[in-house]
């Protein structure tokens, strides 16, 4: 296992559970180099809390930090606009994505201002959305704004 997988698999071990919990199945770590900083999933759901998507409950996590200019985030679903202004803000420099094929996000926005983004188009985390999307398109719908 590479090391990019071996960090992406903190962030799809969090997206699965979270699906088993209920919940949107979309998990995040991040990490400065080896050192993972911190790790979360979509608990919107689980929590009542219309912000706590999968990258937002990482960052939280994080706690206070005054840099993350050396840190890579590492998610299963490309990040929405509101994740993906967190991680402008943040000014994190690199962004891991799962897959872009059940939602693009806005990954446009983040190579625009400069991140790179790779996406790894895994398999695993579509079939964990597209079961979710499948079984609960309200829930889904709800999540990203009823887009």
């Amino acid at each position: 296992m590479s090391q990019i997988e071996h960090r992406y698999a903190v962030a799809l071990a969090e997206a699965e559970a979270g699906f088993r919990e209920g919940g949107i199945p979309i998990g995040a770590a991040l990490f400065r180099g080896d050192e993972l900083i911190a790790q979360g999933r979509n608990r919107r759901i689980q929590d009542g809390d219309p912000i706590l998507h999968g990258e937002m409950s990482c960052f939280r996590n994080a706690g206070r930090r005054t840099d993350y200019t050396d840190m890579t985030l590492f998610t299963t679903l490309a990040p929405c606009s509101m994740c993906a202004g967190a991680t402008l803000l943040f000014r994190v420099p690199r962004v891991v994505v799962g897959e872009d094929t059940t939602f693009p996000g806005d990954l446009d926005l983040l190579r625009d201002r400069g991140v790179e983004v790779v996406v790894l188009s895994d398999p695993r985390a579509i079939d964990l959305m597209r079961t979710m999307t499948d079984a609960r398109p309200e829930v889904w719908s709800e999540d990203i704004g009823g887009r």
